[in-house]
């Protein structure tokens, strides 16, 4: 199997396509693709939510000769690549790399989607509608107390670093993967009808708008997030790579 073959299995699940229209609908930019193609066939692959030096590490352990990630290796403009960087440290062992950024966000299936599933909702609003799928969704869930529902988040993330500001139970959710408390989820939000607002990275400003608003907000760490539904797609990725050992990296400190 050559690198040409993962990238086609990956897209074939969560179309890069969907990277350029997203940029191009809703003024974003991504570097989505094939990152570093150190050629030759492939061994194995390690599936990684981020290039670092412990994910490269890992790869070598495993004989894996591709890392496959979320984030982009490179997103913004590199000058120089230096001794001890992840990116040089894949050069220098002959591991290419792959990325698949926002179109895996927003795919079916996709990080963004598999967070409202396991927050226990099943189809809603979408913020960014795509061609497949979208991105930001709001969504009824079963109601419950709020703290109740932030326990069982803590659980189905495997995470213990959540921040919690209200006190009304939890009836319907917005939710945005990564980054996604900005002022155009937290209004998505309130037009909707939200009673909670789930995302990573808050903004001060706009956490207090929620508050003020009445809204519940829960915040995980970006990696817990999104992590969930990585491994999700990685299993759903393996079926296309048969003869190919997959394996994935967690880093659990970041959880």
């Amino acid at each position: 199997m050559q690198l040409k073959n993962v990238y086609d299995a990956i897209d074939a699940l969560a179309p890069f396509a969907l990277s350029a229209e997203y940029c191009e609908s809703y003024g974003f930019r991504d570097n989505s693709g094939i990152i570093l193609d150190c050629g030759g066939e492939v061994r194995g692959m390690l599936c990684s939510l981020d290039l670092s030096m412990r994910a490269v590490e890992a790869a070598k352990a495993e004989g894996a000769n591709v890392i496959f990630t979320h984030h982009p290796a490179i997103f913004n403009p590199i000058y120089a690549l230096r001794d001890g960087e992840p990116l040089t440290a894949c050069a220098k062992a002959g591991i290419s790399v792959i990325s698949a950024h926002l179109n895996l966000d927003g795919a079916r299936g996709g990080i963004d989607e598999e967070l409202m599933f396991g927050l226990g909702g099943s189809a809603g609003k979408t913020m960014h509608p795509l061609s497949e799928g979208g991105y930001g969704h709001v969504f009824p869930v079963h109601e419950e107390p709020l703290a109740s529902f932030v326990e069982r988040v803590r659980a189905r993330f495997s995470t213990e670093r959540v921040v919690v500001y209200g006190d009304r139970p939890v009836k319907k959710v917005a939710s945005f993967c990564g980054a996604g408390m900005g002022e155009d989820s937290v209004a998505f939000a309130l037009a909707e009808g939200a009673d909670t607002f789930l995302s990573s990275d808050g903004k001060h400003h706009l956490i207090a708008e929620l508050v003020g608003h009445g809204v519940n907000v829960v915040l995980l760490t970006h990696y817990a997030a999104e992590n969930y539904g990585f491994v999700r797609f990685v299993e759903n990725l393996k079926s296309k790579l048969k003869g190919v050992p997959v394996g994935v990296f967690t880093d659990e400190r970041l959880l």
